[in-house]
C-alpha cells in the first residue's frame, strides 16, 4: 500500500480494563480505501480495537490520527467519516426499513431532502425496494446486514467497520455479501473487516493483521503472508502463527 493515501495512523494504542491488558502498544496505519482483515481468536483484542478505531472507547494510552489531527480534537467531524456495522445488527423493530434509515439520517442531522435523496439510491444499491417499508423482523439475516451496511453509508464514510458481518449466514448468502463488499473499495471507501472466516479474509482483504492477546503479530498481504510461511492457503498461515505462539 505504499502508493496509497494514509487515511488514519494508530500510534502506540494500548487499552487496559482494569488490571487486564486488552491492547498492546498496537500501531497501525489504514490506507484509504483498502481493505484490512483483523484476524484473532476470541479474546485477541478484535473488538476492543475496532471499538477503539469507531471512537465507541477511548484508548488508555496512544493516539490516532486522521488529516494529521488527533481524532480526540476533533470527534464530530470524525465520527461523521466513520461507518460501523456491529456483530448483531441493531435495527428497530418497530420501525419500518426507510424509517430505520430515516432516523440514523437524523441522528447524523442530514437535511430531510438529502436524506430521502441519500436512502433511495441506498434502497436500490442493496435491493432493499420491496421490503422498504416491512419490519426488520421479516428480513433474513443476510438482508438485515444490508440493511446495516447501508446505513452505514449515509454519511458518505471514508472507513466503513465491519464486525462479524457474515457469521452464521449461509454460503451463498456471505457470497453476495462479499460482492457489497468489493463495492465499497470501489468507492475508495477502506473497511475494517473482522471476521472469523479465514477464506473470507483471504479474498477480501487487502492486507491482514493478526491479533494474539492485545499485540500484532503480523501485518502483510495475503500472497506475502503465504509466500513466507509456504503454505496454499491464509487458513494454514493463520494455524501455523497460533500454533508457534502457544509452544
Amino acid at each position: 500500500m505504499t502508493d496509497s493515501k494514509a487515511l488514519l495512523v494508530l500510534s502506540h494504542v494500548s487499552k487496559n480494563f482494569g488490571a487486564r491488558k486488552a491492547l498492546n502498544d498496537i500501531s497501525l496505519t489504514i490506507f484509504e480505501g483498502e481493505i484490512i482483515g483483523l484476524l484473532g481468536v476470541n479474546g485477541a483484542g478484535k473488538t476492543t480495537l475496532s471499538s477503539i478505531i469507531a471512537s465507541l472507547i477511548p484508548a488508555s494510552t496512544g493516539n490516532i490520527s486522521y488529516q494529521g489531527k488527533s481524532i480526540y480534537n476533533q470527534l464530530p467531524a470524525y465520527r461523521g467519516i466513520i461507518g460501523y456495522c456491529p456483530q448483531k445488527p441493531n435495527l428497530n423493530g418497530m420501525l419500518t426499513v426507510r424509517q430505520n434509515l430515516e432516523r440514523a439520517a437524523a441522528y447524523f442531522n442530514i437535511p430531510a431532502k438529502e436524506a430521502a435523496a441519500k436512502i433511495d439510491v441506498l434502497i436500490e444499491q442493496f435491493q432493499l425496494g420491496k421490503y422498504q417499508h416491512e419490519c426488520p423482523y421479516v428480513l433474513s439475516g443476510g438482508y438485515k446486514q444490508r440493511v446495516v451496511i447501508a446505513r452505514s453509508l449515509l454519511t458518505n464514510p471514508k472507513l466503513v467497520i465491519l464486525d462479524e458481518p457474515t457469521v452464521g449466514l449461509d454460503p451463498h448468502i456471505r457470497h453476495q455479501l462479499w460482492e457489497i463488499i468489493r463495492d465499497l473499495k470501489k468507492l475508495n471507501i477502506a473497511v475494517l473487516l473482522t471476521t472469523h472466516y479465514l477464506d473470507e479474509a483471504e479474498v477480501l482483504s487487502d492486507r491482514i493483521c493478526i491479533l494474539d492477546q492485545g499485540d500484532i503479530k503480523m501485518i502483510d498481504t495475503p500472497e506475502n503472508l503465504k509466500t513466507t510461511y509456504q503454505k496454499s492457503n491464509l487458513e494454514s498461515v493463520f494455524l501455523q502463527i497460533m500454533n508457534e505462539e502457544t509452544r
